[in-house]
């Protein structure tokens, strides 16, 4: 067990793991749906903080739900920060709260992009939360945007072909999966094939952007947006789809302000920068958090990666996102 995690654990667990569950049985693997799935497959979507113990070992709950009738939960690894989704039936699981797991790599992680500003305008805040990593690797995220062109699946060839299994950060927003269908299914097998090693990041459900309003009154700053449904929405509908949210949320445009770092933090999510947005001629340093658009709409940054890629200028092999925080 992880040191930080043992003393809250015990403190808060008194039941003993179910008895006859095993590992196997109780995990809900990511699959490829055979068309869109509607995200009113998973019901009584909400945000929670409980630590658990099952026959996959301790985890944090996240997130509990039903995924066609049946409870299930969303567990991260405090420590390594990945998650997965468990049948609820698996998990012995008791309330927490923030402090009790301070200690925690993740709530580290969450609170101190919470607290990290980024650049202070007059009613915004740009590119705040986790910018860098914490290695002299290089962490590759893709934004995928609504856009009415396709994914630019050359791009991902290209990379699977440099570094077969790269791993891949991408910030879905839900409208991006449910105008492209056929591209998300074409990238699910991509990983299946091994090519690609995907973490979903959570980019909003809408992407609320008008071109030509200042930032301070765009994105998710618009009137009207309720943060908490853009988050919780998206997660239903990739879970509906198949896939895992992760623990990082990304803002539209990398702009926000501090009632929605606020609300990221709320539901135990780290907020994700980055400092080398290729397109902006932001050059990667080691321990960068690469953006990219891979969405068909910014294709000068992807010939910069695979620029970059190619002279070095970006090291390889590419860094897991859930390694770049401290």
């Amino acid at each position: 067990m992880f040191p930080e995690f043992r003393l809250a654990l015990a403190l808060l667990l008194a039941c003993l793991i179910p008895a006859a569950a095993s590992a196997g049985e109780c995990a809900i693997a990511p699959s490829i749906p055979p068309h869109l799935m509607s995200a009113t497959a998973v019901a009584d979507y909400r945000s929670i903080l409980r630590v658990c113990r099952g026959p996959g070992g301790e985890g944090v709950a996240t997130r509990e739900m039903r995924i066609e009738g049946e409870a299930a939960l969303l567990i991260a690894d405090p420590r390594a920060l990945t998650t997965r989704l468990e049948r609820a039936s698996c998990w012995t699981c008791k309330d927490a709260g923030d402090g009790e797991l301070a200690a925690t790599r993740m709530m580290r992680a969450v609170e101190q992009s919470a607290e990290a500003p980024g650049l202070e305008h007059r009613g915004f805040l740009e590119n705040a939360g986790l910018t860098h990593g914490g290695s002299s690797g290089a962490y590759l995220t893709g934004d995928l945007c609504p856009s009415s062109r396709p994914l630019d699946r050359a791009f991902f060839e290209k990379l699977s072909a440099k570094e077969r299994g790269a791993p891949v950060a991408l910030s879905i927003s839900g409208l991006w999966l449910l105008r492209h269908f056929p591209d998300y299914a074409w990238l699910l097998q991509q990983q299946a094939d091994g090519a690609i090693d995907i973490t979903w990041v959570n980019h909003s459900f809408h992407h609320q952007f008008h071109r030509g309003l200042p930032d301070a009154q765009n994105y998710m700053l618009m009137p009207g947006v309720d943060a908490d449904a853009e988050i919780l929405q998206t997660e239903r509908l990739l879970i509906a789809n198949g896939q895992i949210p992760s623990l990082f949320f990304r803002f539209p445009g990398l702009v926000s302000n501090a009632p929605l770092m606020q609300a990221a933090r709320r539901h135990h999510l780290i907020a994700l920068g980055a400092d080398a947005w290729l397109a902006i001629n932001q050059r990667p340093k080691p321990g960068s958090i690469i953006l990219v658009h891979p969405n068909g709409n910014e294709e000068v940054g992807l010939k910069m990666f695979d620029a970059d890629l190619a002279r070095g200028t970006i090291a390889r092999p590419l860094e897991p996102l859930t390694s770049a925080p401290d």
